[in-house]
């Protein structure tokens, strides 16, 4: 597998991100082929949807001053998670755990880094459509039929730093099942399954990095991925928080609140 960091110009609220991509992979001497998956950050697409917030047009609640008072927040921050968020578990200084669209996800997928000053950049509205609509009109100005993923910053408990974390695919799927193989051994594989999209993800967060980078798209190719036509999203990549060894460890203390 081959991972290609493609370095764009700052995207703005409504650029057009095909063009951004073909444009960016031309001036780098890329060319796209069929069954290449390219990775955008979810960051980008937030801006083409328009997905920015002013935070000083943002009226908080009292509680989103009293949330923001116990977790170091600035209190219109801490609004904008109260409404974003699906539920609200608890936090620590300066980050507020929450569940948002299946996933849990520290300040509702809220990051005011790479953004303007006194802005903050939303989780795209509708992933899944995004990249399925981006895999489309790659294909229809370029002809070549490739995947598409969308990637975020993600955080595993008791692990230092983020990781890539995949909000939606479309083109390959995203989880691959081992429920049914054998191990090397010939005993029967119980549970384990590989989350694809999240390893692809992963090598793809490495090269778009955290700070001036300036590369939210990756080109992948050679990816050892099963390619289909599908679209997934969260809820497919997704398992019931009972089933989950740390929320169904930890739902006893962690009595969530909207």
């Amino acid at each position: 597998m081959k991972l290609f960091p493609v370095k764009t110009k700052i995207i703005k609220t409504g650029d057009d991100l095909v063009q951004v991509c073909l444009e960016a992979l031309k001036a780098q001497d890329l060319s796209l082929e069929d069954n290449d998956v390219l990775a955008v950050a979810s960051k980008a697409v937030s801006y083409s949807e328009g997905r920015l917030a002013k935070l000083s047009e943002v009226k908080p609640s009292q509680k989103a001053e009293a949330m923001a008072k116990k977790h170091s927040l600035r209190p219109e921050f801490a609004e904008l998670i109260l409404r974003e968020a699906d539920r609200i578990y608890g936090g620590v200084e300066k980050s507020v755990l929450t569940l948002k669209d299946g996933v849990l996800a520290p300040n509702a997928g809220i990051d005011s880094k790479n953004a303007p000053y006194d802005c903050v950049v939303l989780w795209p509205t509708d992933a899944r459509k995004w990249a399925l609509g981006f895999r489309e009109e790659i294909k229809q100005r370029t002809d070549k039929r490739i995947a598409v993923l969308v990637v975020d910053s993600g955080l595993v408990p008791l692990r230092i730093g983020t990781s890539g974390l995949a909000l939606a695919v479309a083109g390959f799927k995203p989880i691959r099942d081992f429920r049914k193989a054998r191990d090397l051994y010939g005993k029967p594989i119980v549970i384990t399954r590989l989350a694809v999209a999240d390893d692809l993800a992963s090598a793809a967060h490495l090269l778009m990095g955290e700070a001036t980078e300036q590369a939210p798209m990756v080109l992948i190719k050679d990816a050892p991925v099963d390619f289909d036509d599908g679209a997934y999203d969260q809820r497919d990549m997704m398992m019931e928080p009972k089933e989950c060894i740390f929320m169904g460890t930890f739902s006893r203390g962690l009595r969530g609140s909207k």
